[in-house]
């Protein structure tokens, strides 16, 4: 039996993500955790397996997954790219579809840095006249 076995990389803020996709039933492992018990929100969960569910694949898939670094939101982000670029390379044609949804594209935005002097990023202390 022919294991057909592709690699994604995903980042998203300060997380990168490994996904590893095999030909499967759809298991999917995240830190070696169920997805339920990796991400409570239904919303995120939702987020997660949307690569999967817009191109049918979520019952002919497993994924092998390693997150790491920043928050939960930012880890979701990260393996819905790094799950994106795996199935482009697994499946060249789901390409256009994953397209239109947005998924291929890295979210380049970061935190940005707290400047000195100031309370956060851009948040001065308030103006007094007098």
């Amino acid at each position: 039996m022919d294991m057909h076995k592709t690699y994604g990389t995903g980042r998203r803020k300060t997380s990168s993500a490994r996904v590893y996709l095999y030909s499967g039933t759809g298991e999917i492992k995240i830190n070696s955790q169920e997805v339920d018990d990796f991400t409570k929100s239904a919303t995120l969960s939702a987020y997660l397996l949307a690569p999967l569910t817009k191109t049918q694949m979520q019952d002919k898939v497993n994924l092998n997954i390693s997150v790491v670094g920043g928050g939960k939101s930012g880890q979701v982000g990260a393996i819905v790219h790094g799950l994106t670029r795996a199935l482009v390379k697994y499946q060249n044609d789901l390409l256009p579809t994953l397209k239109r949804e947005g998924f291929v594209t890295r979210d380049d935005r970061k935190v940005e840095r707290k400047k000195v002097g100031l309370r956060k990023a851009r948040k001065a202390t308030q103006f007094s006249k007098r």
